[in-house]
Order: structure tokens, then sequence, then C-alpha cells
């Protein structure tokens, strides 16, 4: 009897040590919904700071070219221009607005061209690296701009390298993150969670309006100092804390279950194989990286790469041209001007999650950016028309320009980086993000270059050819649309 009691306990006892097993393999499968809202938060907070560290150059503008009449001119100050004593060389030339534009587009023609280069490195290197040096370089650079205040640099061309310098490390953020999201969220919600993590943009924008407000008028300097710390901040803090796929925690756990497994007995391989069935399933991807042309091939990414270089025209041709717009039209100062302007990016918060919303129960992404887009055409000629920059259109323009955006570099990318016909390869998220990101950023460079030469005919010339980018943007998506709609009525007409 005592010896039938020891067998009955130690079966029992194996079977304890079963159930611990199977409850640690449950345990490797559902742990990473804990982290979901972890890494939407950080990516969130990591790509508000790289727009946060972008804005000051568009606030810093106004003190480095001021009208010199209405400053109070220091008593020991030995001047021999009134009109320029108190701006920045070398922009207290006539010829500012093309000093400005300079720095734009060095800043915008470099994060383009960077931007193709950007997705190959981010899928050969791990992400976790890749985004915490961007972001630290991205601030040294920030920071290197507004050390020119304080070091009296008065050249043009080393504003102007420093531009490129940090467009080139700008172009680290947009597809790591992308690729951070698409590798913890599928396809099934993507659309929404990507709508409303998207606003980081605008946040970033208003945080770094804010911040560089503070100090514009004192030390312009420090308006760029501090985005500066915070961005390379944030560099430091995704080096520590960022988890690039759910992969990652699942192996960790795999490899733990692994050392647990040899304390069961010879006669349980059967559960031994019951489990271990599923654990190639959960192991890292080791597939090689995308090439370019590679993902160049994938259906629908030069579609959408294209519609997007069109749409984001017009988009950042609102964002750099619109408070000068309303203040030439409406007759505002620039600060109520530069004020009701923010309400297009309130318009866009908006605009991105019903994209998202509605591309996620539709399945049509395609089909939805293509609808708003098409809307957008009118609403800008309503817009125009009213000559006094009515803040309920602003808030429909704004949707339905930045909607479709938002959705592509978003939803979109993500989902034709994990496309089917790559066949298990997850690594061409990077990739795809960047080419159609930068693709993309070729249209947000000549945006506001062609608004400033078209504008001296007429704002209305402005809108003709934001118009007509918007029904470009349309037709480069007509053979998807098409495709979408087969694919929901064709087994009606079938059956």
């Amino acid at each position: 009897m005592p010896g039938l009691i020891l067998q009955d306990q130690g079966i029992a006892g194996e079977c304890m040590k079963k159930k611990f097993i199977i409850s640690i393999h449950v345990l490797a499968v559902k742990r990473p919904l804990k982290y979901r809202g972890f890494i939407l938060f950080l990516t969130f907070l990591f790509y508000t700071a790289y727009h946060l560290s972008r804005k000051p150059i568009s606030i810093v503008k106004s003190e480095l070219h001021k009208n010199c009449s209405t400053v109070i001119r220091p008593v020991d100050l030995n001047i021999t221009d009134n009109d320029t004593w108190c701006d920045w060389v070398p922009f207290d030339q006539d010829n500012y607005q093309t000093l400005f534009g300079v720095l734009d587009n060095s800043f915008l023609v470099a994060y383009a061209i960077g931007m193709f280069f950007s997705g190959i490195f981010g899928e050969r290197l791990p992400l976790r690296y890749y985004l915490s040096v961007g972001m630290l370089l991205s601030g040294v650079f920030t920071c290197l701009f507004g050390l020119g205040y304080y070091w009296e640099i008065h050249s043009l061309w080393y504003y102007a390298f420093i531009q490129v310098m940090n467009g080139l490390m700008q172009t680290t953020g947009w597809p790591a993150v992308v690729a951070c999201v698409g590798n913890w969220f599928g396809k099934g919600k993507r659309g929404f969670i990507m709508g409303v993590w998207n606003s980081h943009t605008s946040v970033g924008n208003i945080l770094g309006s804010l911040i560089a407000g503070v100090f514009v008028s004192s030390a312009w300097g420090m308006s760029f100092i501090v985005p500066g710390i915070i961005i390379a901040s944030t560099g430091i803090l995704c080096f520590f804390f960022l988890v690039e796929s759910h992969s990652v925690i699942m192996f960790q756990n795999v490899q733990e279950i692994n050392e647990t497994e040899p304390l069961l007995p010879n006669g349980n391989q059967s559960i031994n194989r019951s489990i271990s069935t599923e654990i190639p399933e959960i192991v890292e991807d080791h597939s090689k990286a995308i090439s370019f042309c590679g993902a160049l091939r994938i259906p629908g990414v030069v579609e959408f790469s294209l519609c997007l270089m069109f749409a984001k025209l017009v988009s950042y041709t609102f964002l750099y041209w619109l408070p000068l717009y309303i203040s030439n039209v409406a007759h505002f100062k620039a600060k109520e001007a530069g004020d009701m302007s923010t309400l297009f990016d309130v318009g866009g918060i908006v605009g991105g999650i019903m994209a998202g919303l509605v591309s996620d129960f539709t399945g049509g992404r395609a089909s939805t950016c293509y609808v708003m887009l098409i809307a957008a055409a009118p609403s800008l000629q309503i817009f125009t028309s009213h000559q006094k920059a009515h803040p309920g259109m602003l808030l429909v323009c704004g949707a339905l320009v930045n909607g479709p955006y938002a959705l592509i570099t978003t939803a979109v990318s993500a989902d034709l980086g994990t496309h089917e016909s790559l066949r298990g390869n997850s690594r061409a998220l990077s990739t795809v993000s960047a080419i159609i990101d930068g693709t993309g950023s070729i249209g947000a460079a000549l945006g506001p270059l062609l608004a400033g030469l078209i504008s001296p005919t007429g704002w209305n010339n402005v809108f003709y050819m934001l118009i007509a980018a918007d029904v470009l943007a349309c037709l480069l998506l007509s053979r998807l649309v098409y495709k979408e709609i087969k694919g929901w009525c064709g087994p009606r007409l079938r059956g």
C-alpha cells in the first residue's frame, strides 16, 4: 500500500508538471497582448519627437527676419541700416524668402532622397538600434542649428548643411516605427489603430510650436536646443525599452520552456511533441531582407506610392502656405492666421481615424482613399471661392486631404509590407514603408515649391494646381479600386 501511494503521488506530480508546461506555452502565446499598448505608446512618443524637432524652423523664421521698426533699439547700439539692424545675417537680405526656401528644400529634398535608402538599412539592422541612433543624431543636428545663435554663425551654408543632415537622420523614423507597429498589430483593426496612432504628427507639430514659441523672442537658439535634447532623450528611451516584434517575446518564452522540459520523464514524449509542434511558428524570422526592386514588384506598391506623392503634395502645400493664404485673403494677423490654420490639422486627425475605420469595415483601402480624394477636389474649390477661410471648410478640407495621406503611410504600408505574395517574409515592411513615404516626400518637396512659383499669379491658380494633383492621385488608384470592387461583387455575380 505505501508503494502504491507513492506511485500515485509520482503520477500526480508528473501531471502537475505537464499542466505547468502547458500553461507556460499558453503564456508564450498570450503574453505579447500585454505589450501592444506599451509599444503603441512608445512609437507614438518617438514619432511625436521627430515632428517636434522639425517644427522650430517655421517658428523661428519670423525672428530671423522681422520688422525692425517695431523693435526697441538699444541706446548703445551703433547701426548703419535702420531697416535690418535686428535681423539675423544672412537673412537680413531682400531675398530672405528665397533663403528660407533654401533651408526648407534642403531638409525636404534630403528627406525624400534618404527615405529610399532608409528602409533598406532598417531591414538589415535591428530596429531598436536603428531608431535609437537616428533619434540621437537628429537631436545632435537640431541642437547644432540652435548653437549657431550662441556661436554667432552667419553662414547660409552652415544652416543649409545642418538641414540636409537633419533631413537624412529624420528618415530613420518613419519606416522603423511603421515596421514596429505592423509587427505587433494584425490586419483586423489595423486601419483604425493606425489612424488614431498617426495623430502623432499633429501632436508633434503643436508641441514643437509651443516649445519653440517660449524661447523664440529671447534666444531663438533654445528653440532648437530644447527639442533636440527631447528627441535625443527619446532615443535613449528607445534603446532600453523598445521591443520591435512580438516574436522576440515569444522566442524568450520558448527558451524558458525548453529549459523546463527535461524535468519530464521519457514516458511523456507525446505531450512534448504536441507542445513542440507550435514552436516553429513563433521563433524569430530569419528570412532574407527584400531588395528594392523586389519591394516594387509587390502588387499595389507603385500605385500607392505615386498616389501618395500627389496627396502629400497637396497636404504639404497647405502646411507651408495656409497661414500666409489666410493672412492675405482674410486679412488676419500672423498669429491669428497661424492659430486658425491648426483647424486643418484637427480635420486631418479626424480624417485619418475615419479613413481607418471605413477601410477596416469595407476591406477596401484603395476605394476609401479614392472616395476621399474625389470629394477633396470640389471641397478645395468651395474653400477658395469663399475668400474668407471658413473654419468649417478648413476642417472638411483637412479631413479629406490628410485622410488618404494618413491611411497610405500607415495601414496601407503595413498591409503591403506583409503581403501574401511575400510568402511569410515579414522583413519587407521597412523597405515598403520607405518606398511609399519616400515617393510621397518628393511631392512634399514639390508642392511648396510650385506654390511659391504660382502664387504671384493668383491664389486661385494654386488651388487649381492642388485640385489637379488630387485628380491625378485618384486616377493612379483606378486599377486597385476596380480590383476591390470586383472582389466585392464577384461572388454575387457568379451566384
